[in-house]
């Protein structure tokens, strides 16, 4: 039997896995943590088991919270930052091999707060009802590897989990969004290197508008999509309207554009 070898403080028991993802990567790279998925999370329970298991990092289901795990981007890790879920979320993400901080609530300041625990040099938020495809990885990867991007941003291309034709045009809606307006919002996921998140000030501590308040410093051509797509839980749309909810959201950005403060745009959203 071959013995396992070292990668940072973890361990790869296949010396192929070392040599294919050793091939272009420093060792400095190497002892380290690559990427930290950061995900906020408020009564995730009935989701995050879903999305952590899509993201397959094997940062090791059942192991100790916290561990890192190899994956093709190199040592991961995945941080759950709890808003006070009530639902059993923080035990469960636990159980499931992720690192649980607990966060005063809102997604800006959990988001903040992830990223600071983080101890990734590269960084994806990820909502906790948001899948990402198999190919998330490789072109996570190739973002990454590219030394230019380390001023800008990926975002995923947005899906819903519904087979409905209005899903279909809420879809459209979106890709035109982020064409056009360079708007992606945190249901697409964000991957950026952490030096340029911390220059551009991070996450604000917002009740709402977090995502947008980021990407538009970031700025349209800074942004660049990333073919995979990111399939969120399409319950609120199926819920609330598949049109009303997207003219809400369009009268809430429009607020904000106006220069409303999130916290009262918070009170009219719900």
């Amino acid at each position: 039997m071959v013995p396992p070898v070292p990668i940072g403080k973890q361990w790869c028991a296949s010396p192929a896995v070392w040599c294919e993802r050793a091939q272009g990567m420093s060792e400095t790279v190497l002892g380290e943590t690559v990427l930290s998925v950061v995900i906020p999370t408020l009564d995730a329970a009935g989701e995050l088991e879903g999305t952590l298991a899509a993201l397959g990092l094997n940062t090791g289901f059942g192991a100790a919270p916290g561990d890192l795990g190899p994956c093709d981007l190199g040592p991961c890790e995945i941080v759950v930052a709890d808003g006070g879920s009530g639902d059993g979320t923080p035990g469960l993400a636990e159980r499931l091999g992720a690192r649980v901080i607990a966060v005063e609530r809102g997604r800006g300041r959990q988001l903040a707060a992830g990223a600071k625990a983080a101890r990734g040099d590269w960084l994806l938020f990820l909502h906790a009802d948001t899948r990402l495809d198999p190919g998330w990885r490789g072109a996570a990867a190739n973002f990454i590897a590219e030394p230019a991007n380390a001023e800008r941003a990926g975002y995923f291309r947005f899906a819903l989990d519904d087979t409905a034709s209005q899903a279909r045009r809420v879809e459209r809606w979106t890709h035109w969004r982020c064409r056009r307006l360079g708007l992606p919002y945190g249901d697409q996921g964000l991957l950026i290197a952490r030096g340029y998140y911390e220059a551009l000030g991070g996450h604000r501590p917002l009740t709402m508008m977090e995502d947008v308040a980021l990407v538009r410093r970031i700025g349209k051509r800074r942004l660049v999509a990333l073919s995979p797509c990111a399939v969120t839980s399409a319950k609120r749309y199926q819920r609330d309207g598949y049109v009303r909810r997207p003219l809400r959201n369009i009268f809430c950005l429009g607020l904000y554009f106006l220069g409303l403060p999130p916290r009262l745009i918070a009170r009219l959203y719900a």
